[in-house]
């Protein structure tokens, strides 16, 4: 398999429907930071990548026919290049509540080890790529929005329009099937890993974010 489509959009904007919603319409196995929970085998591979060390792609994505969420999304650049013949969806929310989103569920797994909090993702990856080098360790709203900003605005720059797709999940099937080129289904579009869902199993079981 190769990626046909690539979401270049940061987590908690919908990305785990989004997972959902790409699997239905026949585009999974879908990567999403679920998946290296559920096959840690690929936490080495994500710390190589974090140190800017991956050559080849395929290590991680052999098995999969799209991918979303962080850790893929910080690298949708390399793998736009990679799977030129992919399609690129960039997932978007209201900047405020993708903060308050993020500040309440994700982001102990973004901060340094020793800063007091348990550490919530395996490896390195996730204080090194997300935490230091997308945000820089500053995770005040003010800096995070403006990262989030810069991020969205550079997808638009740098993919081709007839390659991106800009995607709200409160858009539906409708544009993302237009896209794909596919049928939309009877179903409703998903509507996973909210908030209250995240803080739930997070309580409930100890395990990291899903």
């Amino acid at each position: 398999m190769s990626l046909k489509v690539i979401g270049a959009g940061f987590g908690r904007t919908g990305t785990r429907s989004l997972k959902e919603a790409l699997e239905m319409l026949g585009f999974g196995p879908c990567h999403h930071m679920v998946e290296v929970f559920m096959h840690p085998e690929q936490v080495p591979l994500w710390d190589r990548a974090a140190l800017g060390q991956m050559e080849n792609w395929e290590e991680i994505f052999a098995p999969y026919n799209s991918s979303c969420d962080w850790p893929s999304c910080s690298f949708y650049k390399e793998l736009a290049d990679f799977y030129p013949k992919a399609k690129l969806i960039l997932t978007l929310r209201d900047p405020k509540s993708w903060y308050k989103s993020v500040a309440s569920t994700i982001m102990p797994a973004m901060r340094k080890p020793d800063e007091g909090q348990p550490q919530r993702l395996p490896g390195i990856f996730g204080p090194k790529l997300i935490g230091e080098k997308t945000f820089g360790f500053d995770f005040s709203e003010e800096n995070m929005t403006a990262v989030y900003h810069r991020h969205n605005e550079e997808v638009r720059r740098t993919i081709p329009r007839d390659r991106l797709l800009v995607f709200e999940a409160k858009d539906g099937w409708e544009p993302l099937c237009t896209f794909l080129g596919v049928e939309v289904p009877a179903q409703s579009y998903p509507k996973m890993n909210t908030t209250e869902e995240f803080q739930a199993r997070m309580s409930g079981t100890g395990q990291g974010p899903h």
